[in-house]
């Protein structure tokens, strides 16, 4: 009871803190919502933001900054999930800043000596003050006390940060069930899961030594790479609450006007980003999902280097085969085989017709043959089939959306060094040996050691595995695929008047919470 209490406390307290930016029921959507909650918005003391042209989704991510870091990994987790929130609103939550001022040096050191059991200058020579802060944690430069000296970067865990994400996450789970409990729509959108995979993804980063965990495993897989590099880890210096890393002599790529006072070609840089993702993603299946401007930077040798590996997301096996055989058939034009593929692996229920899955996935696949390769987005590709796919109710792969999100967080990077980015072209040697190994007559014979039932599913589609193979090299060869504008935009309005009536019922669930949490019945 007293926890409930507890949590009634938080979640109202947060709800006047989105009312106050206008995000918990907005403005725009007051026509379709009850008296009820309209009067609830004024009780919560919402306003009308003093300039109107700042979307939704902006001033929802804005409130969720000023909260604090357990809202800003629930933004995180939303921007994944445009099912929920919407498309445009997941876009703005991409954009959520983690940054708060840092805590002195002298706490830091405290942290330091508390988690490694050691007095700092027995195993520092110099820490400074801090040179990057988030919510969660902050880093400082340092030099190990060895001779000669080693220049690393070491990461500490905020003091208490266990405690006020434990508090924010029990309330969200209070949220959560009762959502579930009483809105089919809360059922619907698996809030009770949003928020598990929250408190997964929090119980993760506030152990460092996972982090550095992370690091060591994605530098192993790289380390043949000629265009990537991942920094060292100390663990001599590194535990729960503290990692100490090399630090990275090298350029942010944000700073484009430095790299190429340095002799970095940034377009080629940007071939870089792109296919180093890429690599990671599908040949190796485990990859640095948090790939902005800020994590990335070119060293004296011209590789790119990654920092920052809280976030990492992964792609077995037979997912990895999956989106190669929907990539071919959907390339070759193919939307029953692309169809029957999501039956096969059990992505949408049986009781739908493949025929009219293949018909809505047609829908998808026709308006790539109208546009040039360089007008196309492999993220918006991947996201127009997400949302077509949840309408037959596939259960959501997080495997894939994080892939999706990543991909677009990508493909905004690699247009910042160079506007005219051609992502399909930089992608093409990789996309092409991928989809050799993945969907080619070799990779259907490997199956036979499988089973006989490889075999058997090996003469089955051997005639249009050579066949996608053909129009898959030959489209990615020529430039690109052609798109038909006036579909785009039937498919684009569409899009949009659904998406409308799903964000009304979210924020109508949204006000009722608000009421339980007031206490009005």
């Amino acid at each position: 009871m007293l926890r409930s209490l507890r949590d009634t406390r938080r979640l109202l307290h947060a709800a006047r803190v989105l009312s106050r930016h206008d995000a918990l029921i907005p403005h725009e959507y007051l026509d379709g919502l009850p008296a009820s909650l309209k009067l609830l918005r004024r009780l919560l003391g919402a306003r009308r933001p003093s300039d109107s042209s700042v979307p939704a989704g902006v001033r929802l991510a804005r409130a969720l900054e000023s909260l604090g870091p357990a809202y800003i990994k629930l933004g995180q987790i939303l921007a994944t999930r445009p099912d929920v929130v919407g498309n445009d609103v997941a876009e703005a939550l991409q954009a959520l800043q983690d940054r708060v001022p840092p805590f002195p040096v002298e706490v830091a050191i405290a942290e330091i000596e508390l988690a490694l059991g050691k007095p700092a200058d027995a195993l520092f020579a110099h820490i400074g003050d801090s040179v990057a802060a988030a919510s969660i944690a902050q880093v400082h430069r340092a030099q190990t006390a060895e001779d000669p000296p080693r220049d690393v970067a070491v990461k500490v865990l905020r003091p208490g940060i266990e405690r006020e994400f434990a508090r924010d996450l029990s309330a969200f789970s209070f949220a959560a069930r009762i959502a579930h409990r009483i809105f089919p729509e809360g059922r619907r959108l698996r809030l009770v899961e949003v928020v598990d995979t929250l408190a997964a993804s929090v119980a993760l980063e506030l152990d460092l030594r996972m982090e550095g965990a992370a690091a060591s495993e994605l530098a192993e897989r790289t380390k043949n790479d000629k265009d990537f590099r991942v920094p060292a880890v100390d663990w001599e210096r590194t535990a729960a609450r503290v990692l100490t890393t090399e630090w990275v002599h090298g350029t942010s790529i944000r700073n484009v006007a430095a790299l190429e006072a340095e002799g970095h070609d940034p377009k080629q840089i940007a071939l870089k980003v792109i296919r180093s993702f890429l690599l990671q993603s599908l040949r190796d299946g485990f990859f640095h999902a948090d790939m902005h401007q800020g994590n990335l930077f070119v060293d004296p040798q011209g590789r790119l280097v990654a920092v920052d590996f809280g976030i990492m997301g992964r792609l077995d096996g037979d997912m990895r085969r999956f989106m190669a055989e929907t990539l071919a058939g959907f390339l070759a034009r193919d939307y029953v085989r692309v169809a029957q593929v999501h039956f096969d692996v059990g992505f949408v229920p049986p009781h739908h017709p493949v025929e009219t899955f293949a018909q809505a996935l047609r829908a998808i696949g026709e308006p790539i043959f109208g546009r040039t390769a360089s007008e196309m987005s492999m993220a918006r590709l991947l996201q127009q089939l997400f949302d077509t796919t949840r309408r037959f109710d596939m259960v959501l792969q997080p495997q894939l959306v994080l892939m999706q999100k990543t991909m677009m967080v990508v493909e905004g990077v690699a247009r910042s060094l160079d506007p005219e980015f051609d992502i399909w072209e930089a992608s093409r040697p990789v996309v092409e040996r991928w989809m050799i190994e993945q969907v080619g007559p070799e990779a259907r014979l490997r199956d036979v050691g499988e089973g006989v039932s490889a075999l058997g599913r090996l003469a089955r589609d051997l005639p249009q595995l050579l066949r996608n193979a053909e129009i898959v090299s030959a489209m990615l060869a020529g430039g690109g695929m052609r798109l038909h504008p006036d579909t785009i935009q039937q498919i684009t309005r569409a899009q949009t008047a659904r998406t409308r009536h799903v964000r009304i019922a979210i924020w109508i669930a949204a006000g009722a919470l608000g009421l339980i949490a007031l206490g009005i019945h």
